[in-house]
Protein backbone atom coordinates (compact mmCIF):
# COMPACT_ATOMS: atom_id res chain seq x y z
CA UNK A 1 0.00 0.00 0.00
CA UNK A 2 1.65 3.28 -1.49
CA UNK A 3 0.33 7.11 -1.63
CA UNK A 4 -2.38 7.09 1.01
CA UNK A 5 -2.95 10.52 2.71
CA UNK A 6 -4.98 12.27 5.36
CA UNK A 7 -6.94 15.44 4.54
CA UNK A 8 -8.50 16.53 7.78
CA UNK A 9 -10.81 19.78 8.18
CA UNK A 10 -9.66 22.48 10.25
CA UNK A 11 -11.06 22.13 13.59
CA UNK A 12 -11.61 18.83 13.28
CA UNK A 13 -9.49 17.18 15.88
CA UNK A 14 -11.51 19.94 18.41
CA UNK A 15 -14.83 18.36 16.94
CA UNK A 16 -14.13 14.96 17.90
CA UNK A 17 -13.33 15.53 21.74
CA UNK A 18 -16.31 17.17 21.95
CA UNK A 19 -18.29 14.86 19.65
CA UNK A 20 -16.99 12.10 22.07
CA UNK A 21 -18.00 14.24 25.09
CA UNK A 22 -21.56 14.03 24.04
CA UNK A 23 -22.25 11.03 22.17
CA UNK A 24 -24.55 9.33 22.16
CA UNK A 25 -27.51 11.57 20.43
CA UNK A 26 -30.68 12.03 22.21
CA UNK A 27 -33.58 9.87 20.42
CA UNK A 28 -34.71 11.74 17.29
CA UNK A 29 -32.38 15.07 17.20
CA UNK A 30 -29.29 13.45 15.15
CA UNK A 31 -29.63 16.73 13.47
CA UNK A 32 -29.69 18.89 17.04
CA UNK A 33 -26.48 16.73 17.78
CA UNK A 34 -24.50 17.77 15.54
CA UNK A 35 -25.32 21.40 15.22
CA UNK A 36 -24.66 21.85 19.09
CA UNK A 37 -21.37 20.47 18.32
CA UNK A 38 -20.67 23.06 15.19
CA UNK A 39 -21.86 25.43 17.82
CA UNK A 40 -19.60 24.37 20.73
CA UNK A 41 -16.29 24.30 18.50
CA UNK A 42 -17.34 28.33 17.07
CA UNK A 43 -17.32 28.89 20.99
CA UNK A 44 -20.93 29.98 20.70
CA UNK A 45 -22.31 30.06 23.88
CA UNK A 46 -25.71 31.79 25.09
CA UNK A 47 -26.17 33.71 28.66
CA UNK A 48 -29.33 31.85 29.26
CA UNK A 49 -29.99 28.46 28.39
CA UNK A 50 -27.26 26.26 27.05
CA UNK A 51 -26.48 25.62 23.87
CA UNK A 52 -27.03 21.96 23.47
CA UNK A 53 -29.27 19.51 21.62
CA UNK A 54 -32.79 20.58 23.03
CA UNK A 55 -31.97 24.20 22.50
CA UNK A 56 -31.07 23.63 18.55
CA UNK A 57 -34.14 20.82 18.21
CA UNK A 58 -36.41 23.30 19.30
CA UNK A 59 -35.34 26.66 17.56
CA UNK A 60 -35.20 24.06 14.53
CA UNK A 61 -38.83 22.68 15.39
CA UNK A 62 -37.96 19.16 16.02
CA UNK A 63 -40.52 16.58 16.53
CA UNK A 64 -40.52 13.51 18.48
CA UNK A 65 -43.07 10.17 17.10
CA UNK A 66 -45.51 9.51 19.36
CA UNK A 67 -45.24 5.83 19.43
CA UNK A 68 -41.15 6.61 20.38
CA UNK A 69 -40.03 3.96 17.78
CA UNK A 70 -37.08 4.98 16.81
CA UNK A 71 -35.28 2.82 14.34
CA UNK A 72 -31.66 2.37 16.40
CA UNK A 73 -28.31 0.68 15.45
CA UNK A 74 -27.79 -2.75 17.04
CA UNK A 75 -26.80 -2.78 20.27
CA UNK A 76 -28.00 0.92 21.25
CA UNK A 77 -31.35 1.64 23.53
CA UNK A 78 -31.42 5.18 23.03
CA UNK A 79 -31.12 8.31 25.17
CA UNK A 80 -34.42 10.05 26.33
CA UNK A 81 -33.10 12.79 28.70
CA UNK A 82 -34.75 15.71 26.94
CA UNK A 83 -34.17 19.10 29.08
CA UNK A 84 -37.56 20.36 27.53
CA UNK A 85 -40.90 18.73 26.05
CA UNK A 86 -40.91 18.39 22.43
CA UNK A 87 -43.86 18.45 20.83
CA UNK A 88 -44.94 14.88 19.38
CA UNK A 89 -46.93 13.22 15.72
CA UNK A 90 -48.14 10.27 15.13
CA UNK A 91 -46.67 9.49 12.00
CA UNK A 92 -43.06 9.06 12.81
CA UNK A 93 -41.63 9.41 8.97
CA UNK A 94 -42.39 13.08 9.28
CA UNK A 95 -40.40 13.07 13.31
CA UNK A 96 -36.85 14.46 13.60
CA UNK A 97 -35.08 17.41 12.39
CA UNK A 98 -35.73 18.83 9.11
CA UNK A 99 -32.49 20.32 7.31
CA UNK A 100 -34.20 23.94 6.83
CA UNK A 101 -34.74 23.96 10.41
CA UNK A 102 -31.70 23.14 11.36
CA UNK A 103 -30.04 25.54 9.31
CA UNK A 104 -32.80 28.58 10.32
CA UNK A 105 -31.86 27.33 14.01
CA UNK A 106 -28.18 27.50 13.67
CA UNK A 107 -28.27 31.00 12.58
CA UNK A 108 -30.57 32.68 15.09
CA UNK A 109 -27.77 30.94 17.46
CA UNK A 110 -24.85 31.69 15.65
CA UNK A 111 -25.55 35.63 14.46
CA UNK A 112 -23.10 37.11 12.31
CA UNK A 113 -20.18 35.17 13.85
CA UNK A 114 -21.04 31.98 11.60
CA UNK A 115 -21.53 31.38 7.72
CA UNK A 116 -24.30 27.92 7.64
CA UNK A 117 -24.32 27.03 3.98
CA UNK A 118 -26.63 24.37 3.07
CA UNK A 119 -25.19 22.87 -0.01
CA UNK A 120 -28.04 20.67 -1.91
CA UNK A 121 -25.97 18.92 -4.55
CA UNK A 122 -25.93 17.24 -7.56
CA UNK A 123 -24.25 14.81 -5.52
CA UNK A 124 -21.14 12.42 -7.41
CA UNK A 125 -18.44 11.46 -5.32
CA UNK A 126 -16.41 14.35 -7.19
CA UNK A 127 -18.79 16.65 -5.81
CA UNK A 128 -18.37 15.46 -2.47
CA UNK A 129 -14.93 16.00 -2.45
CA UNK A 130 -14.93 19.27 -3.56
CA UNK A 131 -17.05 20.36 -0.41
CA UNK A 132 -14.54 18.51 1.68
CA UNK A 133 -12.11 20.53 -0.49
CA UNK A 134 -13.42 23.43 0.05
CA UNK A 135 -14.10 23.14 3.86
CA UNK A 136 -10.60 21.83 4.01
CA UNK A 137 -9.52 25.21 2.64
CA UNK A 138 -11.06 27.41 5.24
CA UNK A 139 -9.06 29.65 7.35
CA UNK A 140 -11.69 28.56 10.68
CA UNK A 141 -12.65 25.69 12.10
CA UNK A 142 -15.71 24.44 9.89
CA UNK A 143 -18.18 21.43 10.70
CA UNK A 144 -19.45 20.02 7.71
CA UNK A 145 -23.16 17.96 8.57
CA UNK A 146 -24.29 16.01 6.09
CA UNK A 147 -28.02 14.76 5.87
CA UNK A 148 -28.56 11.18 4.07
CA UNK A 149 -29.55 7.99 3.97
CA UNK A 150 -27.89 5.09 6.01
CA UNK A 151 -28.98 2.34 3.28
CA UNK A 152 -26.19 3.48 1.16
CA UNK A 153 -23.49 3.32 3.32
CA UNK A 154 -20.82 0.16 3.96
CA UNK A 155 -21.36 -0.87 7.61
CA UNK A 156 -19.02 0.57 10.20
CA UNK A 157 -16.76 -2.11 10.90
CA UNK A 158 -15.14 -3.15 7.54
CA UNK A 159 -11.99 -5.02 8.06
CA UNK A 160 -8.91 -3.85 7.56
CA UNK A 161 -8.36 -6.12 4.42
CA UNK A 162 -11.75 -4.10 2.73
CA UNK A 163 -10.43 -0.58 3.42
CA UNK A 164 -6.94 -1.52 2.17
CA UNK A 165 -8.16 -3.52 -0.96
CA UNK A 166 -10.71 -0.35 -1.91
CA UNK A 167 -8.07 2.53 -0.78
CA UNK A 168 -5.90 0.15 -3.87
CA UNK A 169 -8.71 -0.51 -6.14
CA UNK A 170 -11.22 2.06 -6.03
CA UNK A 171 -13.90 -0.78 -6.52
CA UNK A 172 -16.68 0.27 -3.11
CA UNK A 173 -19.02 -2.74 -4.31
CA UNK A 174 -17.03 -5.17 -1.17
CA UNK A 175 -17.82 -4.03 2.36
CA UNK A 176 -19.81 -4.58 4.83
CA UNK A 177 -24.20 -4.26 4.73
CA UNK A 178 -25.47 -1.00 6.06
CA UNK A 179 -26.11 -1.79 10.12
CA UNK A 180 -29.46 0.71 9.60
CA UNK A 181 -31.50 1.93 7.19
CA UNK A 182 -32.81 5.63 8.07
CA UNK A 183 -32.49 9.37 7.37
CA UNK A 184 -29.66 10.56 9.74
CA UNK A 185 -27.43 13.54 9.64
CA UNK A 186 -24.03 13.08 10.39
CA UNK A 187 -20.22 15.11 10.50
CA UNK A 188 -17.69 14.29 7.86
CA UNK A 189 -14.18 15.08 9.23
CA UNK A 190 -12.05 14.94 6.18
CA UNK A 191 -10.86 12.14 3.69
CA UNK A 192 -8.01 9.61 3.28
CA UNK A 193 -7.34 9.27 -0.81
CA UNK A 194 -5.38 6.18 -1.74
CA UNK A 195 -4.12 5.41 -5.18
CA UNK A 196 -7.63 4.64 -6.55
CA UNK A 197 -10.14 4.75 -3.65
CA UNK A 198 -10.97 8.04 -1.61
CA UNK A 199 -12.34 6.91 2.05
CA UNK A 200 -14.61 9.51 3.96
CA UNK A 201 -14.13 9.82 7.81
CA UNK A 202 -17.59 10.11 8.87
CA UNK A 203 -18.67 10.71 12.68
CA UNK A 204 -22.05 9.18 13.85
CA UNK A 205 -23.99 9.57 16.60
CA UNK A 206 -24.34 6.09 18.74
CA UNK A 207 -20.47 4.75 19.89
CA UNK A 208 -21.50 1.63 18.40
CA UNK A 209 -21.15 2.92 14.96
CA UNK A 210 -17.54 2.62 13.91
CA UNK A 211 -14.71 3.06 16.20
CA UNK A 212 -15.91 4.88 19.31
CA UNK A 213 -18.60 6.95 16.61
CA UNK A 214 -16.54 7.64 13.53
CA UNK A 215 -15.86 5.26 10.41
CA UNK A 216 -14.70 5.35 7.01
CA UNK A 217 -17.16 5.02 4.02
CA UNK A 218 -16.04 5.57 0.21
CA UNK A 219 -16.97 8.44 -1.58
CA UNK A 220 -19.03 6.46 -3.85
CA UNK A 221 -21.00 5.06 -1.24
CA UNK A 222 -21.33 9.32 0.46
CA UNK A 223 -22.66 9.92 -2.94
CA UNK A 224 -25.19 7.81 -3.18
CA UNK A 225 -26.40 8.32 0.30
CA UNK A 226 -26.63 12.11 -0.12
CA UNK A 227 -28.64 11.83 -3.13
CA UNK A 228 -30.35 9.09 -1.15
CA UNK A 229 -30.60 6.83 -4.94
CA UNK A 230 -33.74 5.32 -5.44
CA UNK A 231 -35.74 7.28 -3.20
CA UNK A 232 -36.31 10.38 -4.88
CA UNK A 233 -35.16 12.35 -2.49
CA UNK A 234 -31.93 13.87 -2.77
CA UNK A 235 -30.28 15.28 0.81
CA UNK A 236 -27.16 17.72 1.09
CA UNK A 237 -25.03 18.81 3.71
CA UNK A 238 -24.56 21.94 5.90
CA UNK A 239 -21.19 24.07 6.09
CA UNK A 240 -20.87 25.56 9.54
CA UNK A 241 -17.70 27.96 9.13
CA UNK A 242 -16.15 30.94 10.52
CA UNK A 243 -18.04 34.37 8.61
CA UNK A 244 -14.40 35.42 7.11
CA UNK A 245 -14.18 31.82 5.69
CA UNK A 246 -17.79 32.20 3.63
CA UNK A 247 -17.04 34.02 0.75
CA UNK A 248 -14.00 31.92 -0.34
CA UNK A 249 -16.51 28.42 0.43
CA UNK A 250 -19.44 30.06 -1.28
CA UNK A 251 -16.99 30.54 -4.37
CA UNK A 252 -15.62 26.87 -4.30
CA UNK A 253 -18.79 25.54 -4.18
CA UNK A 254 -20.19 27.29 -7.02
CA UNK A 255 -17.13 26.35 -9.32
CA UNK A 256 -17.85 22.72 -8.14
CA UNK A 257 -21.25 22.85 -9.76
CA UNK A 258 -23.30 22.79 -6.68
CA UNK A 259 -26.57 24.60 -5.37
CA UNK A 260 -26.54 26.40 -2.33
CA UNK A 261 -30.19 25.74 -0.44
CA UNK A 262 -31.72 23.52 1.63
CA UNK A 263 -33.89 20.74 0.75
CA UNK A 264 -36.97 18.20 2.21
CA UNK A 265 -35.72 15.49 4.08
CA UNK A 266 -39.28 14.77 5.17
CA UNK A 267 -39.16 15.86 8.66
CA UNK A 268 -41.34 18.32 9.78
CA UNK A 269 -40.56 21.65 11.10
CA UNK A 270 -42.83 22.45 13.36
CA UNK A 271 -41.78 26.08 14.17
CA UNK A 272 -41.95 26.61 10.69
CA UNK A 273 -45.77 25.59 10.20
CA UNK A 274 -46.60 27.26 13.33
CA UNK A 275 -45.05 30.15 12.60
Amino acid sequence: MSGQSLRSIPGAERLLELHAAELPQKNELCGAFWGTLALRLAGIASSADPVDQDAVGALAGSVLAEAADEELPPGETGRADYRITFPTIADSAQAGTSAGGLVRALRELAGDALAIIPVAGPWTPAAVVAVLEAATACQEPCTVIGNLSTRHLWGSHPSPAALVSYLESGDHRAGPAPDWDVGHFVGLLGRIEGRRGTLVLVGDTYRSLGWEGVHAQPVERLSDALGRVHSGRPSGVILVAAAADAADLERRIGTAGLQIGTWDNGSLDLAATSG
